[in-house]
């Protein structure tokens, strides 16, 4: 027995990618676009291993109604979209037409540009414009860190019961513990607020860049 995850070498990464439903070509070529095009935020992408458990996840949940919150070049909509039940909707917001617009060719090569709706806009802002009624399945967080609290907020009353939220970036490469910049400061403080929030049964999960999950009353 382990007290505690184990440490990931490249090679052991490379295992584990390679037995947890492995990239195919349209998520492998997505990721070498998006690291020759914009190689100073390539490390936006999720990881292959969360777009394979997102996909899982949205997939077990029997997601139809989804919402995400931070787009970048689309790894991560493609992989909810991927998971949705038939009839299935992902309603995605964004402010950046040039990120996205990537993100939009590879929905269409996907097959998956008809469940996907994409907002651009302050997501503050735009959320608001969603139903106010309980009806989402699923919403994956992974926007500006200081945006957090205000995107929870939006997020789960509209969240039906039973309904998932996933957070991303929770451990702030372990700076959580001693945060140094206004960003781990943020993303701090709101790990604390969702533990003490009684709305939600929620687990911090260490993949990638650490994950929340928190399941909604």
């Amino acid at each position: 027995m382990t007290l505690k995850s184990i440490p990931l070498t490249d090679e052991l990464h490379t295992y584990l990618v390679a037995h947890g439903a492995p990239p195919d070509a349209v998520v492998r070529d997505l990721a070498e676009e998006t690291l020759a095009l914009l190689p100073a935020q390539a490390s936006m992408q999720i990881a292959p291993e969360q777009a394979a458990f997102l996909t899982f996840l949205t997939r077990l949940l029997g997601t139809r109604e989804a919402v995400e919150v931070g787009t970048f070049t689309g790894l991560s909509s493609l992989a909810i979209s991927r998971g949705l039940a038939e009839g299935g909707r992902l309603t995605c917001f964004d402010i950046s037409e040039e990120y996205t617009n990537v993100a939009r060719r590879y929905w269409a090569r996907a097959g998956v540009d008809d469940r996907i709706e994409l907002r651009i806009g302050p997501a503050g802002e735009r959320l608001r414009e969603l139903p106010n009624e309980r009806y989402l399945d699923f919403a994956f967080i992974d926007a500006d860190k200081i945006g957090y609290p205000i995107y929870w907020d939006e997020l789960v009353p509209r969240m039906r019961p039973g309904g998932v939220i996933a957070v991303d970036n929770v451990l702030r490469h372990g700076r959580v513990i001693a945060p140094q910049s206004a960003d781990d400061r943020a993303v701090a403080a709101f790990n604390d607020d969702v533990l003490a929030d009684v709305r939600v049964d929620a687990v911090m999960l260490p993949i990638a860049d650490g994950l929340t999950l928190a399941r909604v009353h």
